[in-house]
């Protein structure tokens, strides 16, 4: 007898026990554990057990572990052709019968109450979801997970880096970074922070003269840089200078306040900006679809209000036609 006999009749011996053939019927489009089978079927956990070992033996189903738990489903996409034509003329057979109907009304409660044990937990936990989510994955995940938007070809530049935090974070998403800063000790903590990733340019340089070419970036990101630039309406120019047309720059900065200290003790040159002196500044430097949005409060914060700003560079204006290309 060939091999492909033996195969055939090994896959009819594992289908041959009804019990088996109700039981792949389930497992044909859904993950399920043997508990949730037990339930299913109607069956103690030992007798299941025998008849997902035959099955598995036989080559019908594989199973995975999820937790202390595991997880059993049909193999279709690995069975050869006789064994996926053998199956639809079993599943035929079984579907219809009133066993198999049973188990597909069992199977739907033990779905919804899969759905009914998240449902209990969010309606039990709404109150502290974000205490638990916190302590269990940190309060910056979601942010960080942001950058992803990002195109993967892009090239965005860091403007005033300081030690790396947001180049780290854009890295892993886009082609290059280009990180800029003009403190020498500044730019040491971000080597030492972004030694792992290859794909960061450091550069020393002042915001009002970037070392950076025109038309290079795709982005570009000034977090908490604008109110220590001297003139930020010429930084912000030297930004679009630098931008593609239709390039993006996303600014976080602080609203306004009276904190009169921050000048001596952290060298602000200006103590924030309102919606409308950050616009202008936008619009003056050649930002068009410029946004203003106060950023909602950190409650363990304790400087002033931040807001985020975005504007856009112009898409180079379409030559007329008849016009002379030089």
């Amino acid at each position: 007898m060939n091999g492909r006999a033996t195969a055939i009749l090994d896959h009819l011996a594992a289908l041959a026990d009804t019990t088996r053939s109700r039981v792949l019927l389930l497992l044909d489009r859904h993950e399920l554990t043997v508990s949730e089978l037990c339930g299913i079927v109607q069956l103690p956990q030992s007798t299941v057990s025998r008849h997902l070992k035959a099955l598995a033996d036989s080559g019908w189903i594989a199973a995975r572990s999820e937790g202390t738990s595991r997880l059993y489903t049909m193999t279709r996409d690995e069975l050869d052709a006789s064994a996926r034509r053998l199956w639809l003329l079993v599943r035929e057979q079984v579907g219809p019968t009133a066993a198999a109907g049973q188990d597909q009304r069992r199977l739907r409660a033990a779905l919804a109450q899969r759905r009914t044990k998240s449902q209990e937990f969010f309606s039990s936990s709404a109150g502290h979801w974000d205490r638990v989510r916190d302590e269990l994955f940190g309060d910056r995940f979601h942010l960080a997970a942001l950058a992803a938007l990002a195109d993967s070809e892009w090239v965005i530049g860091d403007l005033g880096c300081g030690t790396g935090r947001v180049s780290a974070a854009l890295a892993p998403f886009v082609a290059r970074v280009v990180a800029v800063d003009q403190s020498a000790a500044m730019l040491q903590a971000a080597r030492k922070r972004l030694h792992e990733f290859h794909n960061i340019d450091l550069r020393r340089g002042e915001l009002e003269a970037l070392p950076i070419d025109d038309g290079r970036l795709d982005a570009a990101t000034l977090m908490l840089v604008l109110h220590h630039v001297p003139e930020p309406g010429h930084a912000l120019a030297e930004v679009v200078r630098t931008l593609k047309p239709g390039g993006r720059a996303i600014i976080v900065d602080m609203l306004p306040h009276d904190r009169e200290s921050y000048r001596q003790q952290m060298g602000h040159v200006w103590l924030g900006f309102s919606d409308d002196h950050i616009r202008r500044m936008l619009n003056d430097a050649g930002f068009v679809d410029a946004r203003v949005v106060a950023l909602a409060p950190d409650a363990h914060a304790k400087g002033p209000g931040l807001f985020v700003a975005t504007g856009k560079k112009q898409m180079q204006p379409r030559k007329h036609e008849g016009t002379k290309q030089l």
